[in-house]
């Protein structure tokens, strides 16, 4: 019965395995696109996601109706960890990082929910959103443009690349703006649909091959075929697999830098769980309680990084299904966590998704990144402080500057930088600079 489904206690009724699927598919474009813009297996983060949910409802004790997969604001330091240290010592800072999240939610527990808000106000959490987003924008404009996503050489034509970004960028913000009903919720799934389509319109027509023939062969030397899509890696996988799981390897160095990213995550989680909460009519803050449902993000993110995948979050793509089906049984996550992982087990969906153009992600990922650093701009708009006071002025121009400029510190074989820095530094200099008096 329809009326079953709005009840938000839980029920686990085969009936709503469907349901479930569907609400996976929500989040599944978001879900796989970090593990494909930072180099890990989206069969891993397919497999963590769904695992991830079912630890949150046993800690939550499957009282509030979230799924929880790969969190965004860890793009960034993932890009540069895996680069730098490896996969698995990354993995270890993001483990790390979800030990944070634990910490945090022992405090909360002890002295109440405003200790984050007096440790870790807008002034430091709004701007560090913003360096993670601004930190990337060279990355999405490189891949958009058809380089790797560090610049150093051309994959793919300039003027193929930007077709074939401009179409899966502008399908994306078409279905945002004028999608409806479940489309609208789909955005970025559209979007990698639309770029992948033109790319395989463009080898069909030949027009990749003729504008391959105008470049220098000399100029293009990491493209070996005239053809944007292969699917050669998609014959050699298996149908059935086990995911290829990573486990963390220790690195000093990968923890001090990522775990200062978990600040801005951890304070979003207050307001995704508020907003659930506005959906379903109940108030999770008070029960199961805040730190609980933290505690349970934090686990599921360090669980996640101990296999191999990218750290869970809240999806408020997902919320957003929620509040379109009023299907507010917490139950209806547990399937949508079950059918995560029975995909994980198919071997060529991780082999399809390799096949995606890096144009493509890189048109997503414009205004992916810039959509990070406006949630940072609202943040500041939203708190109405005084931006121009010299407290509040001095600690967000701290960390935009270290953190978009890259400033580094190092001190023997210990180094942090960017984004890591640059949120130690807010958070240090709210804790030391004295609160300015208020005006009479």
């Amino acid at each position: 019965m329809p009326g079953e489904t709005r009840s938000s206690d839980y029920k686990f009724r085969l009936g709503d395995s469907l349901l479930g699927a569907q609400m996976l598919f929500v989040a599944f474009g978001a879900l796989v696109l970090v593990p494909i813009l930072t180099g890990l297996d989206p069969n891993v983060a397919l497999f963590t996601a769904g695992l991830g949910t079912l630890v949150f409802q046993v800690i939550t004790r499957g009282k509030v109706p979230v799924f929880l997969a790969s969190s965004f604001a860890f793009i960034a330091p993932i890009i540069y960890g895996v680069q730098t240290w490896g996969i698995p010592a990354t993995m270890c800072g993001l483990a790390a990082a979800g030990g944070f999240y634990v910490l945090l939610s022992l405090a909360i527990r002890f002295f109440g929910s405003d200790v984050l808000h007096r440790v870790l106000p807008p002034v430091v959490t709004g701007p560090v959103i913003m360096v993670i987003g601004l930190v990337l924008a060279p990355v999405a404009v490189d891949m958009a443009s058809g380089r790797t996503g560090d610049g150093s050489a051309w994959l793919v034509p300039e003027k193929t690349a930007m077709i074939v970004a401009g179409v899966s960028l502008a399908t994306t913000v078409l279905v945002s703006l004028l999608g409806r009903g479940w489309l609208k919720l789909i955005p970025i799934i559209c979007g990698i649909c639309g770029g992948y389509l033109t790319a395989f319109f463009l080898d069909v027509t030949g027009f990749t091959a003729s504008i391959q023939a105008s470049f220098d062969p000399g100029a293009l030397p990491n493209w070996t075929s005239p053809a944007l899509i292969s699917l050669a890696p998609l014959a050699d996988k298996a149908w059935f697999a086990m995911p290829a799981f990573v486990l963390p390897e220790w690195k000093w160095e990968a923890v001090l830098f990522i775990v200062p990213v978990a600040i801005a995550p951890a304070i979003e989680h207050f307001g995704d769980i508020l907003a659930v909460g506005a959906i379903t009519g109940k108030d999770y803050v008070k029960d199961p309680g805040i730190e609980n449902t933290l505690l349970g993000d934090g686990i599921a993110t360090s669980l996640a990084s101990m296999l191999g995948g990218p750290p869970n979050t809240t999806y408020s793509e997902v919320s957003g299904a929620v509040a379109l089906t009023k299907a507010y049984n917490p139950a209806i996550m547990t399937w949508a966590a079950l059918t995560a992982i029975l995909l994980s087990l198919v071997g060529k969906v991780g082999a399809l998704l390799a096949t995606i153009p890096s144009p493509v992600m890189g048109g997503i990922m414009i205004l992916l990144f810039g959509m990070i650093t406006v949630m940072g701009i609202n943040t500041l708009v939203k708190s109405g402080q005084d931006l121009t006071t010299p407290r509040n002025l001095i600690i967000v121009a701290v960390i935009l500057v270290c953190g978009i400029g890259g400033m580094k510190f190092t001190a023997g074989s210990f180094a942090i930088e960017k984004i890591g820095l640059a949120g130690i530094l807010g958070l240090f200099l709210n804790l030391v600079l004295p609160q300015e008096k208020e005006q009479s």
